[in-house]
């Protein structure tokens, strides 16, 4: 496509409009869903958190921010982008247990002492992070087979790292799913999710099934974060900015539901990338108002349930 002056010979100026703007839509398409696979990332273990556990964890994006400078660490130190993925899941898992162990479960049912304690614990991970890898904007490098552009039927570029994402997050979404709807382990958290009083009657270990989706969620916080600072950037004030993405994928898809990270994190990511084009603007209106409606008409979400 020409980037401006004389049009494409035998081409009308509204033809040369309207395909300009098909482009645009596609390659926003394509934003929104490479958006979409890392919010589902990170939400997936999130929500679950929420509906299973019903612990208010603010620092989630905190854990986004740390697992992609580990991560950062480790493809500097390695050259390894998955050892970085591995690494970076890894670490937030360590951290999570030692937050949620010591920390979050002193707080008992009080849903206000967990906000403002994560939210202070988001605020010292912050701190650490920007006194080691200071405040400027860093890039998690991938591996050489996944940089630069690939060419889309039509004469389109775009970068093939984001297409690599959207596939890898379709994978972690079906091994999910599987472990959620296919196995016995699976089968408790639903049962968790919908009566955790009863499961508890029923003699199984709740607290071991906390720590298990607790390690989940902060295992898909560090990757996610690994994997987003390939794209986005790793930069101070970046946890909260994904954390608010984050929230609103949960509240759209509802706590607890799996499925719901899934439609909530592609509706997400659609609104922001075509906000972000057509009213740049009002692009934040674009992506709250929707779901400002959805709330009162269904205040549990899309697939939510009574908790």
């Amino acid at each position: 496509m020409p980037g401006g002056g004389a049009l494409p010979p035998g081409t009308s100026f509204p033809q040369h409009l309207a395909l300009t703007m098909m482009t645009g839509a596609i390659l926003q398409a394509i934003n929104g869903v490479s958006l979409a696979a890392l919010l589902f990332l990170l939400a997936s273990g999130f929500t679950l958190t929420f509906g299973l556990m019903r612990v208010v964890n603010m620092a989630h994006g905190a854990y986004y921010l740390l697992g992609g400078y580990v991560g950062l660490s480790t493809v500097r130190a390695t050259g390894s982008f998955a050892l970085a993925i591995a690494a970076g899941g890894a670490a937030i898992v360590l951290l999570g247990y030692l937050v949620d162990r010591f920390l979050i479960r002193r707080t008992g049912e009080n849903h206000l002492a967990q906000v403002l304690l994560t939210v202070g614990v988001a605020f010292v991970i912050g701190d650490i992070a920007l006194k080691i890898w200071g405040g400027d904007s860093l890039k998690v490098h991938v591996p050489e087979l996944l940089r630069g552009p690939m060419e889309l039927p039509g004469g389109l570029v775009y970068p093939a790292y984001r297409f690599v994402l959207i596939f890898f997050s379709i994978v972690v979404g079906v091994l999910l799913w599987v472990l959620y709807r296919k196995t016995q382990i699976g089968a408790v958290v639903r049962a968790g999710v919908d009566d955790r009083e009863q499961v508890s009657a029923t003699g199984i270990n709740v607290d071991r099934l906390f720590v298990i989706v607790s390690a989940l969620a902060s295992f898909l916080a560090g990757m996610s974060g690994v994997v987003g600072g390939a794209f986005l950037m790793l930069y101070p004030g970046a946890e909260w900015e994904i954390l608010v993405y984050a929230l609103v994928v949960v509240i759209v898809g509802g706590l607890g539901s799996l499925e719901g990270a899934m439609i909530g994190a592609l509706i997400v990511g659609l609104l922001d990338a075509y906000g972000r084009w057509l009213l740049p603007e009002f692009s934040y209106f674009v992506l709250f108002a929707p779901m400002a409606l959805l709330l009162l008409v269904r205040p549990r979400g899309l697939f939510g349930k009574d908790i």
